[in-house]
């Protein structure tokens, strides 16, 4: 596993669900992340900003304008990138086509690695039956999500106090409820059927904050994760091997080892 000062050129990176604009976001985690991993391209996977939330609240820190300028400055410094919106900022689907500040839009694409493979790039929320036909149920799963993370953001201070790293009890309830596991299972197979349909070897989504990269019925199926619990990213080498970063799981470790050194200097 590489360390976190990496400060690693990649070939692509992707990266969704950022959810800019809500308390829940780990946006200084995304700008610490952003420092040491550079990409040619970069794709913005959905779900980058929250409009959901910013229409009943204003919040939008520093921090959050920061990662905006970041991703503006990598820009302008000659990366592509490429922001697919998913439903949280499906307001920038009526300017599919068009670019902001050199950051093209498109609805989906196909991206081809440098070893060869094809990619179905995409948020997913087109398979997800609640996001499509029953918005008001999706509105009170959002509102319900926040107040877990909100519970979420009290609960490790706690264990903060107690010399204990993060950990995200609302993935762990997430993942512990059946019809929330048998939802996964149901929308990745959707997503696969999809690549399959544009015949491609793999597919590239986010949308379920699920980070995943295996095989299924012979489909590279990748989820990006996300910018709120798990932090983490996808990166495409110069080879055209494409890895799962998990950058929250090394900002634990580096915690416990700091600890550790603070114990044993004590």
């Amino acid at each position: 596993m590489e360390t976190m000062r990496a400060n690693r050129k990649y070939r692509t990176l992707f990266v969704s669900d950022l959810h800019l604009g809500t308390r829940g976001a780990q946006a200084e985690m995304f700008l610490d992340f952003l420092k040491d991993h550079e990409a040619d391209t970069i794709f913005l996977v959905g779900d980058i900003v929250d409009c959901w939330r910013l229409k009943r609240g204003w919040y939008w820190p520093q921090s959050h304008n920061d990662v905006v300028q970041k991703l503006l400055r990598q820009s302008r410094k000659g990366a592509r990138i490429v922001y697919i919106p998913g439903n949280h900022d499906e307001v920038l689907r009526d300017y599919i086509g068009t670019h902001f500040g050199g950051i093209e839009v498109v609805q989906q694409t196909i991206h081809e690695t440098a070893d060869g493979k094809r990619y179905l790039l995409i948020h997913g929320d087109e398979f997800d039956v609640v996001v499509r036909y029953a918005k008001w149920l999706a509105l009170l799963g959002d509102w319900a999500y926040v107040v877990a993370l909100t519970f979420n953001t009290y609960f490790n201070v706690a264990r903060r106090k107690l010399g204990f790293g993060y950990w995200s009890l609302s993935a762990w309830l997430k993942l512990k409820v059946k019809n929330a596991v048998n939802f996964i299972g149901e929308f990745e197979d959707a997503v696969v059927e999809a690549a399959k349909r544009e015949q491609v070897e793999g597919v590239i989504c986010g949308h379920i904050h699920h980070v995943a990269d295996r095989d299924m019925d012979g489909i590279h199926y990748l989820n990006c994760g996300d910018w709120v619990e798990s932090c983490t990213a996808l990166v495409e080498h110069h080879d055209g091997r494409i890895e799962v970063i998990d950058w929250g799981a090394q900002a634990r470790a580096n915690t416990v080892v700091s600890l550790n050194r603070k114990e044993a200097a004590a």
